[in-house]
């Protein structure tokens, strides 16, 4: 069993680095092929969104992680429905946390990109 979860880890892996990689080169072909700008800027994210993302991500899995110790650290054990239950609390806690930080965020970078434009 242990086997097949390395060699699964290793392919996704690849696939991942591969898809990544030939992204990257075709987004750089449509640049210099001169394709207008309208057309080429939805395939890329501002950093600032990416950072974002990054941030949502962290904390929905920081919650999980909350709820998984907490589920073995209580002093009775709870069944897996229970525990269940308490990943899913904790990662819709993480959602609720993150949405006024990125609004906050979004505003900021908004404002930001309003006084570049005068």
């Amino acid at each position: 069993m242990d086997d097949a979860l390395v060699v699964g880890i290793i392919f996704f892996s690849i696939v991942a680095i591969v898809k990544i990689v030939s992204d990257g080169n075709i987004k750089k072909r449509l640049i210099d092929k001169g394709l207008a700008e309208e057309k080429v800027r939805h395939l890329f994210v501002p950093a600032e969104l990416s950072v974002l993302s990054n941030l949502k991500w962290g904390m929905v899995l920081f919650g999980i992680g909350v709820a998984a110790l907490l589920s073995n650290l209580l002093p009775y054990r709870w069944s897996d429905e229970g525990t269940f239950g308490l990943i899913l609390v904790f990662a819709g806690l993480g959602f609720l946390i993150y949405y006024p930080l990125a609004q906050k965020r979004l505003k900021e970078i908004d404002r930001k990109r309003d006084q570049s434009e005068r």
